[in-house]
């Protein structure tokens, strides 16, 4: 107890260093629970950016490549599901409900997606979170079209506003439908996932767009108007890929065993959870970099506070000889510096802590709104208590140098006087 109440004493003389010293720890604690806690956040919402969904079909593929242009809308199919295969799987007993993705076109860079009615009733993110309208509502009419809070967001769009859809891929195509222009009926709010950068549509609409489209010709021929385009049978041939929802979970391997084995046409069932953890596996090399950054920047602020108390032992030898001379052995000025340095490491380590959890609940709301980054208010999990206390182990073991040093200063060359 005696070396504790010394070393509070002498960290009172000393306050604004071992102040600075305390912060200077406090916000690399804070640096390196921010970065974990926004990892995982990322991992969370990455791993959630489709839920609810038991399984998604598309055209013999690999998992992630169906997984990144039905979902993340990177990249394009092989080839079309025919409607015929989709009415097949959705006539099966054990299904709930099928929606058809259809995708090909763009505007202004931002994929086109046509869809049903079902995609803004099924379609769950974040622990089966449904789609919501900042303003507005689903398409009614043919060309209406329902955009993303990015879209609105970086085309300053609103609702009534007119939109061109582009044949194919890319922010520039040169292959507008022009004559058949879509307007704005509903914008969704922030997900974070890939639906804010996307343009909804229904499946008619896509058709319509292509009737007046000539695959040999260098642009739009037009030819029907858009009341004409109306009254014309627009069902689709086929689409893009589908989402699946079963009535049981115990159904789901047995519908993914059946459309793998599909006869008609070759295709391929992923069940996205899985897939989502595939594609997170490939960027383990950035987590891991993340990781060691923030491990690196904790230890510069050991560093520092070893570099602290060494650069203030020659201020202090005066002091260590008066305590020598009172009665004091070698061992407790040994303790004193150790204490010392626990003592910062404990206030800084805790007062980390505190920050960490005040700036997330500042900021969540503005990161989740902006990033589509969730950052829960969890407690402290397990492994990041003990990495706390490995970094107050490792505060107390950084003392050591400088307690070895005044361990070793002698009584009289504490009290000689240097000129």
């Amino acid at each position: 107890m005696i070396v504790v109440r010394l070393a509070f004493q002498s960290l009172h003389n000393r306050w604004l260093t071992a102040l600075l010293t305390v912060l200077a720890i406090a916000l690399s604690v804070m640096l390196f629970l921010g970065v974990e806690k926004v990892r995982n956040g990322a991992k969370t919402s990455f791993a959630n950016t489709i839920s609810g969904t038991d399984l998604i079909v598309g055209a013999r593929a690999g998992s992630i490549q169906l997984l990144l242009y039905a979902v993340f809308r990177i990249g394009n199919a092989t080839s079309n599901i025919t409607m015929q295969s989709i009415e097949n799987i959705a006539g099966r007993e054990d299904i709930d409900w099928i929606v058809p993705l259809s995708l090909g076109d763009s505007h202004r860079g931002f994929r086109v997606l046509g869809t049903s009615k079902g995609y803004f009733e099924h379609y769950r993110y974040r622990q089966k979170q449904k789609l919501e309208f900042e303003a507005g509502g689903p398409f009614e009419d043919l060309f209406d079209a329902v955009i993303g809070a990015d879209v609105a967001r970086q085309l300053g769009y609103g609702l009534g506003d007119p939109i061109v859809v582009e044949h194919g891929i890319g922010a520039i195509s040169g292959k507008d439908h022009d004559d058949l222009p879509f307007q704005v009926a509903g914008i969704l709010r922030k997900t974070g996932t890939p639906v804010d950068r996307t343009v909804h549509v229904s499946l008619e609409a896509i058709e319509a767009i292509h009737v007046n489209w000539r695959p040999d010709a260098r642009a739009i021929v037009p030819t029907l108007s858009a009341d004409r385009i109306r009254r014309l049978p627009l069902q689709p041939k086929a689409v893009t890929a589908a989402m699946i929802g079963v009535k049981s979970k115990l159904d789901t391997f047995k519908v993914q065993r059946f459309i793998n084995e599909y006869r008609v046409e070759p295709l391929s069932a992923i069940l996205p959870g899985v897939a989502l953890q595939e594609l997170w596996s490939l960027i383990d090399v950035a987590e891991t970099a993340l990781s060691v950054v923030s491990a690196m920047v904790v230890l510069t602020a050991i560093l520092g506070m070893i570099t602290m108390i060494l650069t203030t032992l020659n201020e202090r030898r005066r002091e260590m000889a008066i305590l020598r001379s009172v009665g004091a052995g070698p061992r407790t000025i040994f303790g004193l510096l150790i204490t010392e340095a626990g003592l910062l490491t404990s206030a800084g380590t805790a007062l980390g802590a505190v920050l960490l959890y005040l700036v997330l609940w500042a900021v969540r709301g503005a990161v989740d709104a902006r990033f589509g980054i969730y950052l829960a208010l969890d407690p402290l999990a397990t492994w990041e208590v003990i990495t706390l206390l490995a970094i107050l182990a490792a505060g107390c073991l950084a003392g050591m140098l400088p307690a070895l040093r005044a361990y070793r200063f002698s009584l009289a060359d504490g009290m000689t006087v240097r000129q």
